[in-house]
């Protein structure tokens, strides 16, 4: 929570300038009472209406001034809050791009949305909300008291017992609500989720005809969220009637007190008017006190959640002295591996048990790597610790013979080419997202890669060339054609390590063919792994690693992994016929 006030510095002027026009509004506004009470007093007893005219313009005055003030204190409020949630938000989203892929994977996708939007929009209505008000309605509170008390101390004698009873309702209604406004907001997590799993599986739940299922677990949750907020909302709405009750039983006391005190001319009926003004205003400001303590209790319990974010730190730590570049290719001996596993073990976040274990072997300049398992043997893990998407926890994972955790991170992942399982393709133009790869790519280096990606065709199909509008997550193109352009992306950058990560799983087997054939003849002097659930993918592979739950039971190529692999012939003669595999 800390750190979020760090915010203010930028708007230092704003906030105390927003605060200062309001409390200049209501001083003229604790005015209007004792004017109501001299035009009573003096106007109409006399009926003197010049009199009552004059009073009139000064209130009309008071009116305009304060409406003045009030406006340029808004002004004021809303630049600092719009501004500091601006700042807010931006700095998340770079927080949250910081993070590894493992504090992603425990806080969970739903959650950081929630905070990015909900959260946010909740504490910058806070903070608005408390500028204008909350020294506001405090200081009309006491200065409609002491005003009171300038009038007749006996009879503003109510205002000292009504003032105390309504702070406890209003404060103790804070304290109660304020957890409960971080369930409700935790169950908002757990209603995103569902919608977010629903809308990205929307195929699978039609294809099942599950629609009335997740609509009922839709709705489950949903009730879930609407109780919470019920429970919630059933406790903030004792406060209106509770406070009205206080209020409206000291004004009749003081109406009560103040026709005995009027009969014995202590004092004017003027005077009892403006007590009884002061004790609305007192009512009106409290009923909004209300309204802001609950509102800040809910950016209190968003400001918390959000302060839990920014606590989140990147398991992945560049070290102060590392590589910012990587040694050079004519300093590499022969015998350097391009990339080396030595014993290496890994662990998902909150696993007690090793997602890989004792994992060794080198993988040379211009060497295709192909790897192959079964489904969770950890093939996709294996390759997210060469980027360094993932620490190992034990032993060394080596790029051309320096520890990967001694790089930079820019210069570790400038020498790898990605291409993950979901093939993602973002909104804008073709050759925009072919730069992702190298953001000065000529256009002759663009259609080079997407030559060697087997791509051309779906680029000519579309005819606008590089300048094909591609949709929000690729929605018109097909999955294959997506892997395609996706291995071309990769492919611009010209790597000097390819990871394919099971990327042309949606391509027929004329096209992979011909795919990872001109990934051999284009990319001579590029290691590249193949991770395939295809045994004919990975076949002609220079060196092949056999994955099982975690461990490293088989290396080497085709023909000496039939004879001694049990877990790769089983794998091959399950796919390939006898010949194939021979072959």
């Amino acid at each position: 929570m800390k750190n979020l006030l760090a915010y203010f510095k930028n708007y230092k002027l704003e906030s105390i300038l927003g605060p200062l026009f309001k409390l200049l509004e209501a001083s003229f506004e604790l005015f209007v009472p004792l004017v109501m009470a001299q035009i009573i007093d003096v106007g109409i007893k006399n009926r003197d209406m010049a009199y009552i005219m004059g009073r009139g313009g000064i209130l009309v005055l008071l009116g305009v001034v304060g409406l003045a003030c009030s406006l340029t204190a808004q002004y004021f409020s809303a630049k600092a809050a719009v501004g500091i949630g601006t700042k807010l938000r931006n700095d998340l989203f770079r927080h949250i791009n910081s993070l590894s892929y493992r504090e992603i994977d425990i806080v969970g996708t739903s959650t950081l949305v929630t905070r990015m939007t909900s959260d946010v929009n909740q504490v910058q209505a806070g903070i608005n909300l408390t500028l204008r008000l909350f020294l506001r309605s405090p200081f009309i509170v006491f200065g409609a008291m002491i005003m009171a008390f300038t009038i007749n101390i006996k009879a503003a004698l109510v205002f000292v017992v009504a003032i105390p009873l309504l702070s406890v309702v209003v404060f103790g209604v804070m304290l109660m609500t304020m957890p409960l406004y971080k369930k409700v907001q935790k169950q908002l997590d757990q209603v995103l989720l569902t919608t977010r799993e629903n809308l990205l599986g929307a195929r699978v739940v039609r294809a099942f005809n599950r629609q009335e299922d997740e609509i009922a677990r839709f709705g489950r949750e949903n009730d879930r969220l609407v109780g919470l907020q019920v429970f919630v909302g059933k406790i903030s709405a004792l406060m209106n009637p509770v406070t009205y009750v206080i209020i409206n039983g000291a004004i009749i006391i003081l109406v009560w007190n103040g026709a005995w005190q009027v009969e014995e001319g202590v004092i004017t009926q003027g005077e009892v008017v403006a007590l009884v003004n002061y004790m609305s205003q007192i009512l009106v400001e409290l009923v909004k006190l209300a309204n802001l303590i609950i509102n800040i209790s809910k950016a209190l319990a968003c400001a918390n959640r959000i302060s839990g974010i920014f606590a989140q730190e990147s398991s992945i730590k560049e070290k102060q002295d590392c590589a910012e570049t990587g040694p050079k290719e004519t300093d590499l001996a022969e015998s350097t591996p391009r990339v080396e596993f030595r014993n290496m073990d890994f662990y998902y976040a909150g696993a007690k048990e090793p997602s890989l274990s004792g994992i060794s072997f080198s993988a040379f300049q211009g060497q295709t790597i192909g790897i192959i398992g079964g489904t969770g043997s950890g093939k996709t893990s294996l390759v997210n610790l060469i980027p360094r998407f993932y620490d190992a926890a034990n032993g060394k994972v080596l790029v051309d013979g320096i520890d990967v955790k001694d790089y930079s991170l820019s210069c570790l992942r400038e020498k790898i080419g990605v291409v993950p399982q979901k093939a993602v393709l973002f909104k804008g133009s073709l050759r925009d997202n072919m730069k992702w790869g190298k953001r000065d790519a000529t256009d002759e280096e663009i259609y080079r890669a997407i030559d060697t990606a087997q791509a051309r065709e779906v680029v000519e199909a579309k005819e606008k060339g590089l300048d094909l509008l591609i949709q929000q997550g690729g929605r018109n193109l097909s999955g294959g054609q997506k892997q395609r352009l996706t291995i071309a992306r990769a492919l611009v950058r010209q790597p000097k390590i390819l990871i394919l990560d099971d990327s042309a799983s949606a391509l027929d087997f004329a096209t992979d063919a011909a795919l990872r054939k001109a990934i051999k003849e284009d990319t001579k002097d590029m290691t590249v792994f193949m991770v395939s659930q295809r045994a004919a993918t990975i076949k002609n592979a220079d060196q092949i690693l056999v994955l099982d739950d975690g461990k490293l039971v088989g290396l080497g190529s085709h023909r000496q992994l039939l004879d001694n692999c049990q877990v790769y012939r089983e794998i091959c003669l399950s796919q390939l016929s006898k010949e194939e595999v021979a072959r």
